[in-house]
Formats: structure tokens, sequence, C-alpha cells
């Protein structure tokens, strides 16, 4: 979802593209979202207490975590499944809190295709236990890692990679080398992730498909 640096570009996170989902003026989109967090770090560094302070009542908070809890190769910012749930659940209080309303969406899907051609699930038991907490809490849940597993499958192994960061040697000057990338997207990518997200707000009548188009 995050805001990527010009050094990164063209990654795209598809939080850039939720203000354009809107109609003109009904939402604003403060994306706190940032590139390497998981729920543990995005606490520790304290960005989780400054969206807090910003937080008024009516406001949508959108949840989306599990890229990096679920590393367990990079100590930095792994958090095991109990932690991530736990952390889940606090950030569900505290949103409520200050009659706010959270929303709990799973993982966006890797690229990810095995050697038959059909994208295999990246994110382990995470995404299941988001699906659990938003039913036990009664809270909206959007299942991104569904939307996106089938945006991507329908892309296809080849065409899917114009939805990611994959970048021939020379093509941009970020990547002199080029870059094959299955986890951030490009423009296109996270166009297409932030409409989907939308399509399923509308689907659902949740919160905020009021002021989509």
């Amino acid at each position: 979802m995050a805001p990527k640096l010009d050094v990164k570009r063209p990654e795209s996170g598809w939080g850039e593209y939720l203000q354009a989902q809107f109609r003109p003026g009904t939402v604003v989109v403060d994306n706190r979202a940032r590139n390497g967090r998981s729920t543990r770090t995005f606490i520790e560094l304290g960005e989780w207490q400054a969206l807090l302070e910003v937080l008024a009542p009516g406001d949508v908070v959108l949840i989306q975590f599990a890229h990096n809890d679920q590393s367990e190769n990079k100590p930095d910012r792994y958090t095991p499944l109990p932690d991530y749930v736990a952390n889940l659940e606090r950030f569900l209080r505290e949103v409520r809190a200050r009659e706010a309303t959270p929303m709990l969406l799973t993982p966006v899907a890797r690229r990810n295709f095995d050697a038959t051609g059909r994208l295999v699930p990246s994110h382990g038991g995470y995404p299941q236990r988001v699906r659990e907490l938003a039913a036990r809490e009664q809270v909206a849940l959007v299942d991104m890692e569904r939307l996106s597993s089938d945006v991507v499958t329908a892309a296809g192994v080849e065409g899917s990679k114009a939805l990611f960061l994959w970048q021939a040697p020379g093509q941009h000057p970020n990547y002199p080398q080029g870059i094959e990338d299955d986890t951030h997207f490009s423009p296109e990518g996270a166009r297409r992730m932030a409409a989907a997200f939308a399509d399923e707000l509308r689907r659902q009548s949740l919160p905020l498909a009021d002021r989509l188009p």
C-alpha cells in the first residue's frame, strides 16, 4: 500500500491509487503505510501512535499487514502468528475506542506461479488469521489476497509481469541492471489492485462505498 520513494520508481503502492477511486471531494486518503513494516515494527517505530493521534470519530482505518510479519528470514521485522494476531486485535480495539471504523484486509498476492502455471499462496497462515479475526470481531473484511490472486491469475504467467516491478536492463534509470520483483507493483498493478478494492467495497456495501462513482 505504501507511497514509494522517487529512487524506487516505477515501484508503486496500491494505496497511492485509492484516492482516485472515490468521487472528488468525498474522501481524504491519509496513507500511513510504509515499506518494510510489520505490525510489530509499525508499533515500535511510533507509527501506530502517530496514526492514533490524528484519528477522528467517523474515520475509516484500513489495516493490511503480513508481507513483512511472515518474513522469518528477516528478524528485524518478523512477527510470529500469535503476536501478529495480538497486534491486529490491539489495532481494532484502539481504533474503535476513538469512535472510528477499522477494516481488515488480507495481504495482496505475490507473483508466485508454480511449474504448472498455478498461482501459489505465499503468506502462510497469516491471511486466514485475518479472516478469522474479522469474523470473530465482526469487522469488515476485504480479502485482498483472493481479489489480487484473481487479477494476477487472469493476467497469466507472462502477462502478470506487467503488474509487478519487472524492468529490463536499461529500461528505467533507477534499475540500470534491470529488476524482476514479484512482490512490489508497477503503476498498472497498483491501479488494478485499488480498483479491485473499490469494487469489493461496492459489492459488500462496506463503509465508503457510497463515495464511489
